[in-house]
């Protein structure tokens, strides 16, 4: 007998399924992440030209808050922290991976549109086409130069995370009839958010 697919529904942007403990993480990991109206979501991130203990430090946490919270990407600017640094991690078993001041070299012709969240506007989904391979230069989080070539999720990632060292959120990037109707699940989300 074939069953219809359930549709898990999130309740004030937590799945509900989480284990008790996974979920306190996640909360603390969401309390710091900016969220959506705070000024340095909207500022372009600083170039890193001193690689020390203090990056690597920087990364590792950032990549323990992402995992935290659940996410598959984060960029410094959404703890805050004015670096173009970005960590991602794509698949269960992969290593949390960290990109220093990323630029993309090249961009396919070949674009895609897909669904995506940000940690950073909770409870918003919505369609963003993207290129779905780019190749990517960099450094890691010592120093080390870096050429990533990405395709399909990973390639999403990469350019939303790089979107939001420039500043750029998903909702710059959605059609206007679904940035409206996105608003408005945001000012929703985080009216609810508030400390009473």
């Amino acid at each position: 007998m074939n069953e219809e697919p359930v549709e898990v529904v999130e309740d004030e942007g937590r799945p509900p399924e989480l284990e008790p403990e996974v979920r306190a993480r996640r909360d603390a990991a969401l309390r710091v992440v900016r969220k959506y109206g705070d000024p340095v979501l909207r500022s372009r991130a600083i170039e890193i030209d001193r690689f020390d203990e203090r990056l690597v430090e920087e990364a590792r946490r950032m990549g323990q808050l992402m995992h935290d919270a659940l996410g598959i990407g984060m960029a410094a600017t959404q703890v805050g922290i004015m670096h173009r640094v970005l960590v991602y991690r794509v698949g269960d078993d992969a290593a949390v991976a960290a990109l220093v001041n990323p630029q993309v070299e090249w961009r396919s012709k070949e674009e895609e549109i897909a669904e995506e969240g940000c940690l950073s506007l909770p409870g918003v989904h919505v369609e963003v086409e993207r290129p779905v391979h780019v190749r990517v230069r960099g450094l890691d989080e010592r120093g080390d130069a870096l050429t990533i070539e990405a395709s399909g999720l990973e390639a999403r990632v990469i350019q939303h995370e790089i979107d939001h060292l420039d500043g750029v959120l998903i909702l710059d990037r959605t059609p206007r009839s679904q940035r409206k109707e996105a608003m408005k699940i945001l000012r929703e989300r985080l009216a609810d958010l508030q400390p009473a």
